[in-house]
C-alpha cells in the first residue's frame, strides 16, 4: 500500500462456529460494525450506496493518539466470502486498508483479519508505528473475539 508513511500491518484469523451468512451483516452495516470494530466510535453510510464494489462510508476511531476521520471505500465485495476496504481521505493517518475474508468450513468459518494502516508524521510515525503493532494486535485479538461471540450468538 503506498501510504506516504510507515505502514503498520495486523494480521489475524479466528475459527467462528457459524456461517459466513452469520458474519457478513457484521462486516458492512455500519450500526453493527462498531458492535465488535470497538474503535470505530461513529460508522454510517458516505453514499447512497448499500451494497458491493463502490459502498463508501465514513468512520470515526478512536485509538492512542487523535481521533481519525476516515472515508473508505469498497474495492472487493464479494458476499458472504471477502470485503476490502481502502481509504479514500483521512486524518492523521497517511493510508489504511482493511481486508476480511471468510472461508467456510465444517465447523463454521476461518475468518481472517488484515489491517494496513499508514503512519504519518516521519521519523515520529516510525516509532508510533513500531509501539502501536503490538497494542494493534491486541485489540484486534479482543476484536476477533467480541465478533465470535456476536456470530454464535
Amino acid at each position: 500500500m503506498e501510504t506516504g508513511g510507515v505502514d503498520m500491518q495486523v494480521e489475524k484469523s479466528i475459527q467462528i462456529s457459524a456461517p459466513p451468512e452469520k458474519i457478513w451483516p457484521y462486516l458492512i452495516d455500519p450500526q453493527k460494525l462498531p458492535k465488535w470494530f470497538n474503535t470505530f466510535k461513529r460508522c454510517e453510510y458516505a453514499g447512497e450506496k448499500r451494497t458491493g464494489v463502490g459502498t463508501t462510508y465514513y468512520v470515526e476511531e478512536k485509538v492512542p493518539g487523535p481521533l481519525r476521520k476516515i472515508s473508505f471505500e469498497a474495492a472487493g465485495w464479494d458476499e458472504n466470502e471477502h470485503l476490502k476496504l481502502h481509504m479514500t481521505s483521512g486524518e492523521n493517518v497517511s493510508g489504511y486498508q482493511i481486508e476480511f475474508t471468510m472461508t467456510p468450513q465444517q465447523s463454521g468459518t476461518l475468518f481472517h483479519f488484515s489491517e494496513n494502516v499508514g503512519m504519518p508524521f516521519g521519523p515520529i510515525g516510525k516509532i508510533l508505528g513500531a509501539l502501536g503493532r503490538r497494542t494493534a494486535q491486541r485489540m484486534v485479538e479482543g476484536m476477533l473475539v467480541e465478533l465470535k461471540r456476536l456470530s454464535e450468538g
